[in-house]
Parts: structure tokens; sequence; C-alpha cells
């Protein structure tokens, strides 16, 4: 093989290695009312824990799915997901819906028994969190985090060079965690709260440098609170809050 066949190669791995996502599914990316005020999340999704089975199976998931924006909250959850060689389908009152995965954050859910538990949850919700769009417009975006499906390529890094915020939380649970921190130097995030942070779909709860770890070396952060610490150790460490949560599972944004 020739050195500039190999080059090419090389190339074409590292494009498909890229996981820069359009927060779009449909011609509108992921909207507030979607994700917060649906029959899925207020009852299929709750009380099932996402799993499989029972999406495609209960009476709950029918009625939820009957309703555009449970349909497309569904489609994100499933591109977040899901790899893209993996979909499957739901018939709601004789029509057939088919929903594809994309990103493969949590493949153990599409396996004929999956199920989703706390982390996979986790990781599914920082991806739709990160997936809002205040304007419901379509913009590209470099989802990063410490997870295999979200390895980068430095050609990605390069053009997608400008973080906006770290997400994480938990939108399956009765009372949705939706937590949001910001870039260092950055004071707001317009892509997904608009012109101001009051109201935003996100509680944003500080800098990312003081509520998370890292950041990694593709610029994400991990481990991130839900408070902000209430002072930091001369040694380095940080004392937060009593009752304050660290998640597993996040993604950091950047844009190009």
């Amino acid at each position: 093989m020739s050195a500039e066949l190999e080059g090419d190669d090389e190339v074409v791995a590292e494009v498909q290695q890229e996981v820069v996502v359009h927060n779009a599914l449909t011609r509108n990316a992921l909207t507030r009312n979607a994700l917060t005020r649906n029959a899925l999340t207020r009852n299929a999704l709750t009380r099932n824990a996402l799993t499989r089975n029972a999406l495609m199976g209960n009476s709950f998931t029918s009625q939820a799915l009957r309703d555009p924006e449970s349909r497309e909250l569904l489609s994100f959850i499933v591109s977040c997901a899901l790899p893209e060689d993996e979909s499957f389908k739901v018939d709601v009152d004789g029509k057939s819906y088919t929903f594809t995965g994309e990103l493969g954050l949590a493949p153990e859910w599409g396996q004929r028994r999956g199920s989703c538990g706390e982390t996979c949850q986790e990781w599914v919700s920082a991806c739709l969190l990160a997936r809002v769009n205040h304007l419901g417009e379509h913009v590209t975006i470099s989802i990063r985090g410490q997870n295999e499906a979200l390895s980068s390529t430095k050609r990605e890094r390069d053009r997608y060079d400008v973080p906006e915020a770290a997400y994480y939380g938990n939108v399956f649970l009765e009372t949705q965690r939706r937590f949001a921190c910001l870039a260092p130097g950055e004071t707001s995030i317009p892509r997904v709260c608009g012109d101001s942070l009051d109201g935003c779909v996100v509680d944003v709860v500080g800098d990312c440098n003081d509520v998370c770890d890292g950041p990694r070396h593709d610029g994400s952060f991990l481990h991130c609170r839900d408070r902000e610490p209430l002072f930091e150790l001369p040694c380095g460490g940080r004392i937060f809050p009593p009752r304050t949560d660290r998640y597993k599972s996040s993604v950091t944004v950047f844009l190009e």
C-alpha cells in the first residue's frame, strides 16, 4: 500500500471517529417543552426507568407517544443512547415510527433485555441537555466527555475550539435534575438559555473549574456538582455544602 493511500485512510478514519453532531434531528432542535412538558417524561419514562421493552410495549408509552413532542424527545433519547447502526420501531394508533441511534452513549439499552440504570440515565440526560436550543435553530456542536463514544480527533478539536458549557443531571427522575456549568470566562449560554440565564431550562451552577474535575485532554469536564463550593482548601481541595450531588456523567459542548 502506498504512503499516499495510507494517509488517505488516516483522514477517513479521523472523519469517522468524530462526534460532531447537529443538535437537531428534525427541522428544529430539541425544544424546552419537548424535554420538560410532555406525557413521555411525566408518565412513561419515570415509571419505566427507560427500559427498551417498556417503551415498546406498554400502555403508558403508547398513550404518551401520541404527542408529537413526546416523539421528538424519544428520537433524541434514542439518538443519544444507541449507536448509528441501531434503530427500532414503535406502533402508535396503527402508525409506525422509527427511532434511530447516532452517538451510542448507552448501547446496553438497545440489547434484548437491556435497561438503563443511573449511569446510563445520566449520560443520556447530559446529551439531551446539550442538544436543547432556545430558538429551535439548527446548530452544529462538538460533544465531548469521558465516554468511548465521545472520543474526538485533533481535527475536530481544532475546528470546534470554543468551549460553551458542561451539561449534566437526570431528566428521568420524577423531578428532573437539569444542570450546567459555564466554560471558564463565559457568562451566558445563549444557544440553550437565550439572552438571560433567568428561567433557563438548565440550572447554571457556576464556573466549571469550580464545580467539576478536569478539564481533560479534550477540554471536557467530569464529576460535576450541583452546587458551588463553600471554599477551597490550601492544598487545592474544595469543600461543598451538605447534600451536594456529584454526577458521574457529563458532556462538554464546544462551538465552531
